[in-house]
Parts: structure tokens; C-alpha cells; sequence
């Protein structure tokens, strides 16, 4: 059996998500003490429990200590079964760390699968339905697998209630290079917004216009959804390129004004494009796992996370694959899956 500490590195939740979805696809159990060790409020959230619960239902594995607020659980993988499932994260848990969990599992097992997640789609610390549908997905798609998304209805933290869909047919992935984003095609800026007032919106799709001045005027919108899906709000910066694709997410909170969101996301926007790297933080971290389990791979990326490194140090203790991290002045970080 595998032993973690929860505590050690980045200490948080992808620890879990992780081991989960490495224990399904290489048959080895695991036992995690100190989860999320290092967050304000250490054990178990009603998230990493349905992301636990839904590795159980799908491997047919048998789990101990799997309740909120657990501060130790142990994992012993049964046999991975595809099929159409459901699973319900509750309030505005995310659906899109979910999603991490079972994707590869699934991708590797020998017949379709259909998920319906609900739950949060659009919360803080967590990515959203765009950044997977069009930044990790299509990465994934390129090694091989087939997915498709569909988002039927948004949720904010912290009522929830959204709602994706996902199609994956299995696939055996094959080892991809992603050092190159190539040229820049196009960019956009929306303020997505419900069961808010327009001003929200409005104010910060103005101060991202004045935080990135090259962008054209069209590239900016505002979106007003549905009033049953609020309240809720979310700032969303895209960047697409010839070989790849970047989203920046400010979320709307209680506290962080309209003007404060859009700056902060604009100026994380800004470093990107002024870097040439292929991956910015969030999805280097997510890489590591498809890229380890399709035989290795490179990508460039910007400044490395603690996130990326713990990711690397769970996948190596599975799979004996390394991951090297090679810091270049002047240029963008290489990540080689060995």
C-alpha cells in the first residue's frame, strides 16, 4: 500500500483527486493521513468526498474514512466499470475536480462512458467549464481521446446547481509535444453575470479594456444568463493560440470590487501573452497525470507551482514515471514526463 502525507508539498485537495484516479488505473491501494494538512480548514470537503464517492462507484473500490472533515482515508481499487453515471457534488462544490478524477480511469477503460456532474461549475479555486472545454480537453484530445462537454446550466458558489455533461470513449494516448503555442488567432473577454446588476459587469469589462489596451473593442462582451442560475459572476479572459488556448477567471465575491477582480485577472492575462510559454500554472498542474499515463511528453510552461511539483512527486510514487523540471533564464520552464 502506498502511504501519504497529506501535508507535504502543496498540501491540498489534488492530492487526493490524484491518488484517486492513480489507484483506479494501476490497481494500487493507498492510504493518505494529514488530507489537505495545509488549508485553513484541514480534512475532507464535501467535493473531495463526491470525487472519492464517484472513484468508488466507477473502480468498484472500497474506501475507509471517506466523510467530511476526514482527516485520513484509505483506498483499495476494485476493477474500473464504464457506463453512464451521475453524480451530485452538492451546493457549489466543483464539478470540473471531478471531472479530473475520473477522466483518466475511464479514458483507459474498454468501453464509453457518460457523466453528468452537478454542482458548481463556475467557483473560486477551482477550474471552470471553459478552462476544461477549452484548454485541458483539447490537450488531451491530441494524445488521443475522444471527449465531448456540454454545459446545460451554470453554477456559482454559493448557491450552485450547475450542470455538465461528458461524453469519453476509450483510447490508449500517445506521448505529445507541447512546446510550441505557435501565433496568437484571437482573443476575448467576457463578464458572464446573473441575478446581478449590469453595473458588476459592466465595470469589469471596463477596467480589463484599459488593462489590455491591444485588444480590439469587439473582443470584449458581457453576458447576462438566466436569473435562477445566480447570484453569480465571472470574469473570463481567452487567449487562443495556433496550438493551444488560455483562460484567466476573476470570480465575483463578497469584499473584491469589480474594478479589483478585472485587474488583477487582466494583469495575470498580460504576463502570459508576455511570455511564450505553451502552459500557464493551472494547466501545467493538470497536464502531468495524462501526459505520465500516456508514456511521457513535454510541455513549456511559466513560472513553476507547488501544485505541479506535488502532482509530479504522487504520479512518480504510482507509476515510477519522473518528471523533470528544467528552469530556463530568459525563457519559458521545460516540464519533460519521462
Amino acid at each position: 500500500m502506498i502511504i501519504i502525507d497529506g501535508s507535504e508539498g502543496e498540501g491540498g485537495g489534488q492530492i487526493v483527486r490524484n491518488a484517486c484516479a492513480l489507484s483506479l488505473v494501476t490497481g494500487q491501494p493507498f492510504r493518505i493521513t494529514n488530507v489537505r494538512g495545509k488549508r485553513s480548514k484541514p480534512g475532507l470537503m464535501r467535493q473531495h468526498v463526491t470525487a472519492i464517492e464517484a472513484a468508488l462507484a466507477v473502480g468498484g473500490a472500497h474506501a475507509e474514512g471517506v466523510a467530511v472533515g476526514s482527516s485520513e482515508i484509505s483506498f483499495t481499487p476494485g476493477r474500473v466499470v464504464p457506463g453512464d453515471y451521475r453524480f451530485s457534488v452538492g451546493t457549489a462544490g466543483s464539478t470540473s475536480l471531478v471531472f479530473q478524477t475520473l477522466l483518466m480511469p475511464l479514458l483507459l477503460a474498454d468501453a464509453p462512458s457518460r457523466l453528468v456532474l452537478e454542482g458548481g461549475t463556475h467557483n473560486m479555486l477551482a477550474p471552470p467549464f471553459e478552462f476544461m472545454v477549452k484548454v485541458f480537453v483539447p490537450v488531451v484530445r491530441r494524445m488521443g481521446a475522444r471527449i465531448e462537454m456540454r454545459l446545460t446550466r451554470h453554477g456559482f458558489y454559493p448557491r450552485g446547481g450547475g450542470r455538465i455533461e461528458v461524453d469519453i470513449a476509450p483510447g490508449k494516448l500517445m506521448p505529445i509535444d507541447c512546446v510550441d503555442r505557435g501565433a496568437l488567432q484571437s482573443v476575448s473577454a467576457t463578464a458572464l453575470f446573473a441575478a446581478l446588476a449590469f453595473d458588476i459587469a459592466d465595470r469589469e469589462i471596463r477596467t480589463a479594456r484599459k488593462f489590455l489596451p491591444d485588444w480590439p473593442e469587439a473582443a470584449f462582451a458581457v453576458r447576462e444568463l438566466p436569473a435562477e442560475q445566480g447570484p453569480g459572476n465571472a470574469l473570463l479572459l481567452e487567449a487562443q493560440f495556433e496550438h493551444g488556448c488560455e483562460i484567466v477567471t476573476g470570480f465575483g465575491k463578497l469584499g473584491v470590487s469589480a474594478e479589483a477582480l478585472a485587474k488583477t485577472a487582466a494583469q495575470r492575462m498580460a504576463g502570459f501573452l508576455a511570455t511564450d510559454a505553451f502552459a500557464g500554472p493551472y494547466l501545467a498542474d493538470q497536464l502531468l497525470l495524462p501526459f505520465a499515463l500516456a508514456g511521457g511528453g513535454r510541455f513549456t510552461t511559466v513560472k513553476l507551482s507547488q501544485h505541479s511539483l506535488t502532482a509530479a512527486d504522487i504520479i512518480e510514487r504510482f507509476t515510477a514515471r519522473r518528471t523533470t523540471f528544467e528552469v530556463r533564464q530568459g525563457e519559458s520552464n521545460l516540464v519533460t514526463v519521462r
